[in-house]
């Protein structure tokens, strides 16, 4: 006859820790999400009022990553990295409510996430500091992983349908007195380019995208910068580096242009003024900064922002 190796107490004591347990994972799954809202809130308090709201349309989770994402020999799996719906909301100081809204929509590329792309690119400081009456928006993507999948943002009136729900969210919040939209700004570094094309493409939203704005992401989908390019009359800018992959890209996209005989600016970012900036459509800007100094280092997104025709902040 076998013996029973666990006495009564034992399993008192191993019930208890287990259920102790259950309850640590789930104070952990619903209790992060408000403390990151809350150390993100605090953080840009200095700048304006940022929300982290979790919506249905984000791009994840999607069917696609269920089984998360291989990329070389690493496995993305989907609880860590495609399991995450929070889009961060950010309204500047002086931020003024009109019949229409301006949005900055930005996205992050691979092996980051908002709170690590907030930080190091010092996104909110170079968006208030273009004093731009603007909501910036900027939902999480394939959180640290080696993946350019946009999930939702990839299909049909995809980018229309976040915006809605972000509009409605802070309509509901009293912080704008309109769900319309006026014009928008899609921007975004490295991977983030396959998700911005499919935005341009199937988004729901193209007239209102007044400026596409690319941080050394120039790596594919390039048929769709080129239709966007030919069919609307938006500002285009394209940074790119020698060792970020980028180059060949962007000097094929330049040639189509010669061959189609549509003008656009080329330049080295040392040589590039604000004016140029503000008066030419299309900018293809060289730069000696490496990959991920695009962004930041220079100012760039708060010059590109600045240069923009978004109204400014009275």
């Amino acid at each position: 006859m076998r013996r029973n190796i666990f006495s009564d107490q034992d399993f008192i004591i191993y019930s208890e820790n287990f259920l102790k347990n259950i309850l640590i994972i789930f104070l952990f799954m619903f209790l992060a999400p408000v403390l990151f809202a809350q150390q993100l809130a605090e953080r840009y308090a200095p700048f304006g009022e940022m929300f982290i709201p979790a919506f249905a349309s984000a791009p994840f989770p999607h069917a696609d990553r269920m089984n998360g994402h291989v990329y070389g020999n690493k496995t993305f799996s989907f609880q860590e990295h495609y399991n995450d719906s929070s889009v961060a909301v950010f309204i500047p100081k002086g931020f003024k409510p009109s019949a229409r809204t301006n949005l900055v929509v930005y996205f992050h590329g691979w092996n980051n996430n908002i709170d690590s792309a907030l930080a190091q690119f010092k996104l909110i400081e170079q968006f208030c500091g273009s004093n731009k009456n603007a909501v910036f928006i900027f939902p999480e993507g394939p959180k640290n992983a080696s993946d350019s999948f946009g999930g939702r943002l990839e299909e049909k009136d995809g980018l229309k349908n976040l915006l809605n729900d972000v509009l409605n969210y802070l309509k509901e919040k009293r912080k704008v007195t309109s769900t319309k939209i006026d014009n928008i700004i899609l921007a975004g570094h490295s991977g983030a380019y396959q998700v911005i094309s499919f935005c341009l493409m199937r988004g729901g939203v193209t007239p209102n995208i007044s400026d596409v704005i690319l941080f050394d992401a120039l790596y594919g989908q390039t048929e769709k910068f080129a239709h966007w390019i030919e069919n609307s009359k938006g500002r285009f800018i394209n940074i790119y580096t020698d060792g970020g992959g980028t180059k060949k890209e962007s000097e094929s996209l330049m040639n189509d242009l010669d061959g189609w005989k549509i003008p656009y600016l080329k330049t080295e970012e040392g040589a590039l003024t604000t004016k140029e900036l503000a008066n030419n459509r299309l900018i293809f800007i060289h730069t000696d900064l490496t990959h991920n100094e695009v962004i930041a280092t220079r100012n760039q997104f708060f010059n590109y922002l600045k240069t923009s025709k978004l109204r400014s902040i009275k």
